[in-house]
């Protein structure tokens, strides 16, 4: 279920935002408008859906309209036209079309924000820095603390709670903004490009517990940034802009394998590939290998077979036995040269990469017990190298 969905929606920024409409109608350029008019257009005719659970990454260059897009969702940027409906329990909310109160519920109650600069309140400490959403939800002092400490705790700055902003690291009061926007318990979390001024270790770190605390809290989050491989790693789905329009919307790795243009394929293509391709993408397909009947050869120097009886996937050399790949419960360390491991075809290419250096023998692709194709050292040097096609 959808909980934000923004339809044909414009953002203009200046005096009788109205006059630049018939401009846009007309296929006017954004600096033309600003030519003719004096006004900026921030969002040009975009439509976009953000699935309840998700965290849709919005990217592009300075000035693409990434953020003024954002800042649609909550209110801080007006809605010049269309419809931007946010879900509000089992109603929805048109933002074009709410009064005053409305937009100060949505902002107490369904939508936070975590911001690039942190925003945190000097004169107040960790702990209170933290509950200050609860207070204006009205909560009273002795919950809002609780749940701040709650917040705190899952962030790993619990020993920090009686400090002040000034007396923690960058990395530590962006936790911090993490922890007073998830105690406010909204549905749908909106982030400015949060980690951008972040050394690129504390960077990472963070962005690997955004994603840990997603998994725990399941919230819905539209983020902004700047960075491919920031994207590629935390983002369900990316939506890229370029002059306040949409350009490609998407997972990951159809953006990496399938851009849409010029302007796309530019983005990605300093990308490490490693970081979102996955097997199904460079896998050798089972009906291109040497075969016969249930039966397909995976290494030719080695004579090696795989065969298929009843939803069962077998070796022909009994020296070496399946090891079935599950990144959740297994463990790369039992993986040994006398393993020939199966694995999803949607594994990560960094964990195929290391069990092919373990077994030392192709990696085998299954699909509900079906064996579909096969990763081998070409595949891996495909990888590396960015030559990738799609497949389906």
């Amino acid at each position: 279920m959808s909980a934000i969905t923004i339809k044909n929606l414009d953002v203009v920024f200046g005096d009788k935002p109205q006059k630049a409409l018939p401009l846009l109608d007309a296929g006017k350029s954004r600096q033309e408008i600003i030519d003719e008019t004096g006004l900026v257009v921030g969002v040009n005719r975009v439509s976009l859906t953000v699935q309840e659970g998700e965290i849709c990454v919005l990217m592009g260059l300075s000035g693409s309209g990434k953020s003024s897009l954002l800042r649609a969702v909550n209110g801080l940027n007006k809605i010049s036209r269309g419809a931007l409906e946010v879900k509000d329990g089992d109603e929805y909310v048109d933002l074009a079309q709410c009064d005053k109160k409305t937009l100060r519920h949505l902002r107490t109650h369904r939508v936070s924000m975590v911001f690039q600069k942190f925003a945190l309140m000097p004169w107040l400490t960790v702990l209170d820095n933290v509950a200050f959403g609860l207070e204006l939800q009205g909560v009273p002092k002795a919950e809002r603390r609780k749940r701040a400490r709650d917040q705190l705790e899952m962030v790993g700055l619990a020993e920090w709670e009686s400090q002040y902003p000034h007396e923690l690291s960058g990395g530590m009061q962006q936790r911090v903004g993490l922890a007073r926007a998830f105690a406010m318990d909204t549905d749908i979390l909106l982030m400015d490009e949060p980690f951008s001024a972040l050394d690129p270790l504390i960077r990472a770190q963070l962005q690997d517990e955004l994603i840990l605390l997603q998994s725990k809290l399941n919230k819905t989050i539209l983020f902004v940034s700047h960075d491919l491989d920031e994207a590629l790693k935390i983002g369900n789905n990316i939506a890229i802009m370029e002059s306040g329009e949409l350009i490609q919307h998407g997972k990951p790795e159809d953006i990496v394998l399938n851009p849409k243009n010029d302007y796309v394929k530019d983005f990605v293509a300093h990308t490490n590939p490693l970081n979102v391709l996955r097997g199904r993408s460079l896998m050798q397909p089972a009906d291109s290998l040497i075969s016969e009947p249930n039966r397909w050869q995976i290494c030719e120097t080695r004579q090696l077979w795989v065969e298929q009886a009843q939803g069962q996937i077998s070796l022909t050399n009994d020296d070496l036995s399946l090891y079935y790949w599950n990144a959740e419960s297994t463990d790369f360390a039992a993986v040994n040269d006398s393993s020939v491991v199966v694995a999803h075809p949607d594994i990560e290419m960094r964990d195929a990469i290391e069990l092919k250096m373990r077994s030392q023998h192709p990696v085998l692709l299954a699909d509900e017990g079906q064996f579909i194709g096969v990763l081998d050292d070409q595949a891996f040097y495909n990888a590396l190298l960015g030559n990738y096609t799609q497949t389906n």
